[in-house]
């Protein structure tokens, strides 16, 4: 795998992960030889290594391929950044948005680094809380910026499909740094993405 992008499968690994999906689907009553699932324990080898992908990945590293000096020092925002992950308590999808805002303190980044580096952290068995944070850190450590913010909207297929089964349910965490730790500029962030807020 490269350091920017899912480019192959381990063919050792998918054999193994192939043999215990094939036991799952045996332990919960299913046919494996029948026809529709002759390779499904393969595909489903192949979808999570993809899904956790982001295990070898380093976000910073991304974002320091992309790094240019700018003597910018407004807001810059990255809305409606498409996410998707896999809850860690039950290998469940969650999915939604993220929203990123930083103010650069000399250093801007490639716009397209910021949703890597959501899909990176997303690629992971994650909680939306810690995801929220690492992308907040990874970005504050590498650019050094005046400050910045990421807010996740999404909706957990474990709470809409089991337990609770609330279908409607979104869930909202937010992470802030330096200078969006102060309400003005914080209002301002949580104003501006305010539409697409639920």
């Amino acid at each position: 795998m490269s350091n920017n992008k899912f480019t192959e499968y381990n063919s050792e690994l998918t054999e193994e992960i192939r043999e215990k999906y094939k036991s799952i689907i045996e332990g919960i009553g299913e046919d494996v030889d029948r026809e529709g699932l002759l390779k499904t324990p393969e595909r489903a080898s192949k979808a999570i290594q993809f899904l956790t992908s982001g295990y070898h990945l380093d976000a910073e590293e991304v974002l320091k391929s992309a790094l240019f000096d700018e003597d910018y020092s407004e807001m810059v925002i990255v809305k409606d950044i498409e996410l998707y992950s896999l809850c860690e308590h039950h290998i469940l999808p969650f999915f939604g948005k993220a929203h990123i805002a930083y103010i650069p303190n000399g250093k801007i980044v490639g716009l397209s680094k910021l949703p890597r580096v959501v899909d990176i952290f997303s690629r992971r068995l994650q909680v939306q809380e810690r995801l929220t944070d690492q992308i907040v850190n990874a970005i504050n450590n590498v650019l050094r910026p005046q400050g910045v913010a990421v807010v996740i909207e999404a909706s957990h297929m474990c709470m809409m499909m089991r337990g609770v089964q609330k279908q409607n349910s979104v869930t909202t965490t937010s992470a802030f740094r330096g200078t969006f730790k102060n309400m003005e500029t914080r209002n301002e962030f949580l104003k501006l993405i305010s539409s697409n807020l639920s």
